[in-house]
């Protein structure tokens, strides 16, 4: 596998942690045919990982993630409460716009979702929570890359990155001015449009003004 940050060790140790955390509890084999690596390396890293609670197995045997990971991920939350002070109100705008919501930062060149939250519409467009996507398409990442300043204080798309799907983002910015996040609102072309910014972007634009003031409030 190609190395990514230079330190190819590394690279193919997360290699191993984001195939079980694509693909859950994984065997060897499967494990191997995850991530490409050969079986002796892959069981050598997946085994040095459990030694530092980032690997654990199964009843079954099988490697899944470790419970150390919990213990990381709650510092990391800790470290950057964004979510935990926008989620109520992003639960208003998704409960006001009956469509999913979801915000965004930006994370090297690509964009990482750190809320989520699902419409609740049997028919929707459903982001994970940690999910990593690119700049370059969608709403959310155009206003991350702030290669353009919208007018009407937000960006729309429509089947830009998947068809059949619409979506109206909003910048939050900090009390300096700079993009430190976007606030996104998604959802199918037939009930958003092809025109979303008209029917969502004023409730999109007035949430993500509000996260910026919360987030200065806070002294972020």
């Amino acid at each position: 596998m190609d190395s990514v940050s230079g330190v190819g060790v590394l690279d193919k140790a997360v290699a191993v942690l984001g195939a079980l955390r694509e693909s859950g509890p994984l065997g060897l084999a499967e494990l191997q045919q995850a991530t490409g690596l050969p079986r002796a390396t892959a069981h050598r890293l997946a085994v040095a990982l459990e030694e530092h609670g980032l690997v654990r197995r199964d009843a079954s045997g099988r490697f899944c993630l470790g419970f150390e990971l919990i213990a990381m991920g709650r510092a990391a939350a800790d470290a950057f409460p964004v979510s935990d002070i926008a989620r109520p109100l992003l639960v208003g705008l998704r409960d006001d716009t009956g469509e999913s919501v979801q915000l965004f930062v930006r994370e090297g060149n690509e964009r990482r979702c750190i809320v989520s939250l699902q419409s609740p519409h049997g028919l929707r467009w459903i982001v994970p929570e940690g999910a990593r996507l690119p700049l370059e398409a969608g709403s959310a990442g155009r206003v991350l890359l702030d290669t353009e300043s919208p007018g009407p204080g937000y960006v729309e798309s429509v089947e830009e990155r998947e068809p059949g799907v619409a979506s109206v983002s909003a910048p939050v910015r900090s009390s300096s001015g700079l993009v430190i996040a976007a606030v996104s609102v998604s959802g199918p072309v037939e009930r958003l449009t092809r025109d979303p910014g008209r029917r969502f972007g004023r409730a999109v634009v007035g949430c993500a003004m509000s996260l910026g003031r919360a987030l200065a409030d806070s002294g972020l």
